[in-house]
């Protein structure tokens, strides 16, 4: 069954979505892991070389705790520790493709 929105439900909706993608590296990390990437930790921290370790951490447990990301732990020595998009995660990439094309057209 599709919600029917009305514009201030409508609004409230994105802004709790902007909420939820606000902080400067969540969309780097998000396109680092669209199209079914399993990233290991070191591996983002080497793509993302701007970003601080204690900040990558701070994201991914905020995008894990949102439903976006999903950690894998491997017990093992030295320990692994995977990162991938949730189903509803990858769900993003359409969406923000959809941003991009937008922004492509501004004049």
């Amino acid at each position: 069954m599709t919600k029917k929105w009305t514009p201030a439900s409508a609004a409230d909706g994105v802004e709790q979505v902007l909420k939820i993608l606000e902080g400067k590296w969540k969309l780097v990390i998000l396109f680092h892991l669209f199209g079914g990437q399993v990233k290991r930790f070191s591996e983002l921290e080497k793509a993302i070389p701007a970003i601080t370790q204690k900040m990558l951490i701070q994201q991914l447990r905020q995008m894990e705790a949102d439903g976006i990301v999903t950690r894998t732990i491997y017990h093992q020595v030295p320990p692994k520790v995977e990162y991938r998009l949730t189903d509803w995660g990858q769900e993003l990439c359409p969406a923000l493709d959809a941003l991009l094309k937008w922004a492509e057209n501004k004049q």
